[in-house]
């Protein structure tokens, strides 16, 4: 797969946009539709040029975040109102939005966080990806079958969880570590044929589970160990542009009463890692 030669969002950030000539960037930017020209910054190298430059979106935005959470059905989570309680941290608030960084091309995948009021209070980024495995991914869809690692960091930046999806051949696995490596527990696929179901285990033991009501995967619940929903993940609209030219992922996570550890953490993990454990396949969000 090749990226069209055109105008894109400048990656250094000093002009609008700057052309790309189908290989790499050129010196040519425009701003306010006037040209001119600006070397390209040396910072900016090979493939994480397409990764930091071709971006579209308007992750964040408070009233595109009131939409997902109030808009009905494939629009929104469809809310009536604000759902009280939390503690402005993932672990804590009853509803997270997540909205995945829009890109023409993506080589890394990143996720904003948000509480209800739209003020961001984690991010998710794929890390540890080599330049081969980015190669890859502007080539094939063979990445999917590689391992993937997320980082989710607070406000601060300081890491509170990592989740791991090791390499697959069918099904796939989330091991869940916390903020110093050690693991709380995996997120398991049951089957690779029909639903995508997945189960939530520590110590040997499964705790719960997160099952997709729809065959292509739009909508998830998360029920404990006795079968009742706890959480539920809904997944919005993300506008023409986006559905059009990204596979960008935008959805709402309802966590209708907080487990107690480890099962919190895994119901929130899967949330923020389930584009991850469905990579590339077409059933899924991607």
């Amino acid at each position: 797969m090749s990226t069209p030669a055109d105008w894109y969002p400048d990656p250094n950030g000093r002009a609008e946009v700057r052309y790309w000539d189908g290989n790499a960037w050129t010196d040519h930017v425009s701003t306010g539709g006037q040209q001119s020209t600006d070397p390209v910054s040396g910072s900016v190298k090979g493939l994480d040029r397409l990764d930091k430059g071709l971006t579209i979106g308007n992750e964040g935005r408070p009233d595109k975040i009131h939409e997902q959470l109030t808009d009905q059905g494939f629009r929104g989570a469809g809310l009536t109102g604000k759902v009280e309680g939390g503690g402005g941290t993932i672990l804590t608030e009853p509803v997270l939005v997540v909205n995945q960084k829009a890109k023409l091309i993506e080589l890394n995948n990143q996720y904003g966080v948000f509480g209800q009021d739209g003020e961001q209070i984690a991010m998710v980024n794929q890390v540890g990806q080599s330049g081969m495995k980015k190669a890859m991914r502007l080539v094939s869809s063979l990445d999917q079958f590689m391992t993937h690692k997320l980082e989710i960091t607070d406000n601060a930046g300081q890491v509170v969880m990592q989740l791991t999806r090791p390499r697959k051949v069918i099904k796939s696995t989330v091991i869940v570590e916390n903020g110093q490596g050690g693991e709380i527990g995996r997120i398991v696929q049951q089957k690779a044929i029909g639903k995508i179901n997945f189960g939530l285990e520590a110590n040997g033991q499964t705790l719960g589970s997160i099952k997709a009501e729809n065959w292509r995967a739009w909508n998830f619940r998360i029920e404990d160990a006795s079968g009742t929903e706890v959480a539920r993940i809904s997944k919005t609209f993300e506008g023409f542009a986006k559905t059009m030219f990204t596979t960008a992922d935008n959805y709402v996570v309802q966590i209708h009463q907080r487990m107690a550890e480890p099962l919190n953490s895994l119901i929130v993990a899967s949330a923020l890692s389930i584009d991850t454990a469905l990579k590339q396949d077409s059933r899924g969000f991607g």
